[in-house]
């Protein structure tokens, strides 16, 4: 019994540590992409420089709710959608490794899978809470 315990806490505080990560990595690259000087690399894509601030709020916001456990599953399906336009877009899925590769990319895209599959995890706010309904975790 012991060490069932023990596996459903490592369990937990590795779930969260997941969780946390790539929401603090969406957290600081969403906040870059508030600065002015990337409205040149999205007109280099060929992309309106009126998107700054709705990519910029796609990749911030969702972070900070996955660090707090609050709609994981959505906003890990977001950020899932923005990681396909990092590989396929961004660096057009040239190689997974050495320049334009998309090695992390891909990794964070596997991690917020793993999050719409897995959901919130007990060390989350929508676990506190308990009356999210289960989709919306």
């Amino acid at each position: 019994m012991d060490a069932a315990i023990r596996q459903g806490k490592l369990h937990d505080i590795t779930h969260f540590g997941i969780r946390a990560a790539i929401g603090v990595i969406f957290m600081v690259h969403g906040s870059q992409k508030f600065n002015p000087g990337f409205v040149g690399f999205l007109t280099s894509l060929g992309i309106p420089a009126e998107m700054q601030i709705p990519i910029a709020l796609a990749e911030f916001v969702p972070g900070i709710l996955l660090i707090i456990g609050v709609l994981t599953r959505i906003s890990s399906a977001l950020l899932s959608i923005v990681m396909l336009g990092a590989i396929f877009l961004v660096k057009q899925a040239a190689s997974l490794t050495g320049e334009r590769g998309f090695e992390i990319d891909l990794i964070l895209l596997a991690g917020n899978l793993a999050i719409i599959a897995i959901g919130p995890g007990r060390i989350s706010l929508s676990h506190a809470l308990k009356k999210i309904p289960r989709f919306l975790q």
